[in-house]
């Protein structure tokens, strides 16, 4: 079977992760395929930010579990989180376009042996006074809007069967 067919076929969303640091070589690989999602006219809306400092993390995560309303960790213990923001006046299809790095990077992820989940809650968590001002922090200007957290880890649980597709995925007219 052809790899890229493979990869997507086989990638599934892990919920709980060892504390073993990704390499940089991974990591690396993981951002460069995010850095080559598609987006609006080429325009390049996405941009991603790499914590990998346990803190940073940890405040992320109860941020996160804030707007769910819970008091769990929503990162379920990756080492690795990568936030993927767009800027909402460079295209219209800015969340496309981030939602199209997410995947990549998810994909990308499993291709290289790392395992990954998207976590959502990422837009509240930027509109907060908080996230705005960790955005600023770091430094992130313009009108950046969170599309999602992709965390990034080595899984310590069973990995998941996939689920049969569905009857109706593809209609041909």
């Amino acid at each position: 079977m052809n790899e890229t067919l493979k990869t997507l076929k086989e990638r599934r969303s892990i919920r709980k992760y060892k504390k073993e640091q990704i390499s940089d070589e991974q990591l690396n690989l993981i951002l460069e395929a995010g850095s080559y999602a598609p987006t609006g006219m080429g325009m390049q809306s996405p941009i991603m930010v790499v914590v990998q400092d346990e803190e940073t993390i940890k405040e992320l995560s109860k941020m996160n579990a804030d707007v769910m309303g819970t008091d769990s960790d929503p990162f379920y213990g990756a080492p690795t989180v990568v936030v993927v923001l767009a800027d909402r006046g460079c295209r219209p299809t800015y969340v496309e376009d981030g939602s199209l790095v997410m995947g990549n990077l998810m994909n990308a992820a499993h291709s290289v042996g790392v395992d990954s989940c998207w976590v959502h809650r990422a837009k509240e968590v930027f509109a907060s006074e908080r996230g705005q001002e960790l955005l600023k922090k770091w430094g992130v200007e313009g009108d950046y809007v969170g599309i999602g957290h992709c965390i990034l880890g080595y899984r310590d649980c069973e990995y998941p069967e996939a689920k049969e597709r569905k009857e109706n995925y593809i209609v041909r007219v």
